[in-house]
Order: structure tokens, then sequence, then C-alpha cells
């Protein structure tokens, strides 16, 4: 996925109030920006961090910029939308790039399987038969260790139950961990924030669910989800 227009380089001052960022531009000004990221953002958003912003022409909208990337002390990037996770998912599946999905002919995106209350990320078909994938943005980082997550999620714990039902009924069922931090290079399931969500997802593995993550490639112009991890539960 690569940026276009190119991203606006500033520094950040601060976030607030969840959605927002002050963020200091190249120039001198200030402005503040849209934060696509409704999680605790723990390490991902310190005053003083390079951060990158899109820009838009949109007269309607109330803020002209999103933040998009962080780049920590230590010269690691991050994506800080999480909205993209499922775009680079998408991406992926098109070039074939995640050998667990090479095997996949079509995908459709938000589908609520016939026999589920819940909707999942992708529908994947290989010949006749139907798969289900739900996708989450990992960034929390300890040392080179990623969690998920980093608030409690109870609808992510229902997702997990969701998939194990499926699997149990025979469908072929994944959950991927969508690393943006180019800093983690193992995906760890975050017992010590949400017990119930790490239950459910142990539940989903027990299940037959495929528990999986892989990592992006980040820099200013451009994100690619392209290297599998491993993941412990």
């Amino acid at each position: 996925m690569k940026f276009s227009p190119p991203l606006v380089r500033g520094t950040l001052v601060k976030r607030y109030k969840r959605f927002l960022a002050d963020v200091t531009l190249e120039d001198g000004s200030i402005v503040t920006a849209h934060c696509p990221n409704t999680g605790a953002m723990t390490g991902c958003a310190e005053p003083g961090y390079t951060v990158y912003l899109s820009e838009s022409d949109n007269p309607k909208r109330k803020l002209k910029y999103t933040w998009e990337l962080a780049k920590t002390f230590d010269d690691h990037f991050i994506g800080i939308n999480t909205h993209n996770a499922n775009k680079l998912v998408a991406e992926a599946l098109d070039n074939k790039v995640l050998d667990e999905f090479s095997h996949i002919d079509t995908w459709k995106a938000e589908v609520t399987p016939p026999t589920a209350n819940s909707r999942f990320d992708f529908a994947l078909t290989h010949q006749a038969a139907t798969e289900y994938l739900e996708v989450k943005s990992v960034t929390l980082r300890d040392a080179d260790k990623g969690y998920f997550p980093d608030a409690v999620t109870q609808r992510g714990a229902k997702h997990c139950l969701e998939l194990a039902r499926l699997a149990q009924s025979g469908i072929k069922t994944s959950l991927l961990f969508c690393v943006q931090h180019t800093a983690i290079t193992s995906v760890h399931i975050a017992k010590h924030i949400d017990p119930n969500y790490a239950q459910s997802v142990k539940t989903a593995a027990d299940a037959g669910v495929a528990i999986l993550a892989a990592r992006c490639t980040i820099d200013e112009q451009k994100i690619i989800l392209n290297q599998s991890l491993p993941v412990f539960l």
C-alpha cells in the first residue's frame, strides 16, 4: 500500500480525546489531525515522535489531516491507522504473499456467515469452499514482542467464539494478527490486559481456528504486509 500523495512529516505534540492529535509541521505550524485508532496506543503516541500525516482536499472534512505513521525514538515505524490493516490483508491476498492463503481464488470483505451472528473481515473462497478470516491490528510492543489487545475488547472475544463455533461445524476459519510495528518479531496474547480475550483465543485455537500473525515492512512511502510471524498463546 503506497501513500499517494506523499505523507506530510511532522512532530507529535500530543494525542487527546482518542481521535485527535496535535502535530507540529516542518514549517513550524501546528495542525490538529484525526487519529484513526481507538486503542490505548501504549508506546505509539509519545510526544516528540516523528509522525506522518495524509492530507485530504475534501472541503467537507472537519480535519484536513489523518495520522498514518509514527517513528519511535529508536527509529522503528508504527502504522497508526488501524483501518489500514484490512487494506493490507486484502493486498496480501491479491498478491498471494502469505503462504497460508495462497490457495484462495477470490475474497469478499465484511461478510456475515449464514450460521453466525458476527460479521467477519473476509470470506475467502477456494473452488466451492468458503472460509472466514478475522483481522486484528497489533502495535503494542514490549522489547521485540507484540501484544494484543492493548485494551479490553468484548467484541474481539465474541469474534473468537464465533470463529470457534464455525470451526466446530467444519468451516475453515482463521484469526490473523496484522503487525504494524517494525520492532515486533513475535505476537503474544495480552493475558495481563484482557484475560477473557486470552481465554477466547485459546477456545478458538482448541476448536481448530488457525491463529496467525504477519508483519509489515513500513517506511515513509508505503506499508506492505509480507512476513509471517510466530504467535504464542
